[in-house]
């Protein structure tokens, strides 16, 4: 092997080691605390419930249709929960994986960012545990026809709030996303503001798309869609302004 095959062989075998080391240490975590939180399945899954079942009508309780589904459905709500609570330990993985390429400058907004994505998620879940659900519930077991009892499976609905969590969640990043725009120069925070109207637009588009097919949860993700958006503007406006890296300044990438 060549001089220049070693050079250029070597670092990329070093870097895939290190991705190597922080998938598994982020995997080991899931892992961890997924064994804390098993015994615990059954209560959890019915604190996620608990919205649903506080306003079935009476005489109407969540069912099983699967054999099965009493364990796995659960078990996927823990698996999901443990993936949940150690997203900034996988943040923290992750950014410590591309750490070397960074800057300095780079290096301490990183730390703020990962913190205040990891929040920011946190708050859209919990925004739609308190907020949207009960309102969501409420309105959609009221508006089943006559002589229809509603009995909902265990999976379907652990499948229908895990997409609103995640919705909401990812939701809740607009700030970050905005930001990150006007930091890295994509685009001006005035450039932003001259189309607030398209992202209002986008903001309800994205509300009717990500939610399901009925007004109240729609609006419940698009007005705090909107409301982030302008708080991500307004950060950006204020500590959106990049500074180019001068030529002296110490560059730790390998």
């Amino acid at each position: 092997m060549t001089n220049a095959e070693t050079d250029s062989g070597q670092p990329l075998i070093a870097h895939l080691i290190e991705l190597r080391v922080c998938v598994l240490r982020a995997v080991i975590c899931v892992f961890v605390v997924l064994l804390i939180l098993l015994p615990f399945s059954n209560q959890i899954y019915s604190f996620i419930a608990t919205p649903l079942i506080a306003r079935l009508p009476e005489g109407s309780s969540m069912i099983a249709t699967e054999v099965a589904s009493p364990f796995f459905a659960p078990f996927k709500l823990t698996l999901f929960c443990a993936i949940f609570f150690t997203i900034p330990y996988i943040l923290y993985q992750a950014w410590s994986f591309i750490a070397p390429g960074l800057y300095n400058n780079e290096k301490k907004l990183a730390i703020p960012l990962l913190i205040s994505s990891s929040l920011l998620f946190y708050l859209g879940v919990a925004f739609a545990y308190y907020a949207v659900f009960p309102l969501l519930f409420a309105f959609l077991t009221t508006t089943a026809p006559d002589g229809i009892q509603i009995m909902t499976d265990i999976n379907h609905y652990l499948d229908f709030i895990i997409k609103l969590f995640f919705a909401f969640g990812v939701s809740f990043e607009i700030p970050i996303a905005t930001f990150l725009l006007v930091r890295g120069g994509i685009i001006s925070a005035d450039k932003l503001a001259q189309n607030r109207p398209y992202i209002i637009l986008l903001a309800f588009f994205l509300g009717m798309l990500l939610t399901p097919p009925d007004v109240i949860s729609q609006v419940l993700l698009a007005v705090p869609i909107w409301l982030l958006f302008e708080s991500g503007l307004l950060m950006s406006r204020r500590y959106g302004k990049s500074k180019e890296p001068s030529e002296n300044e110490d560059h730790t990438a390998d």
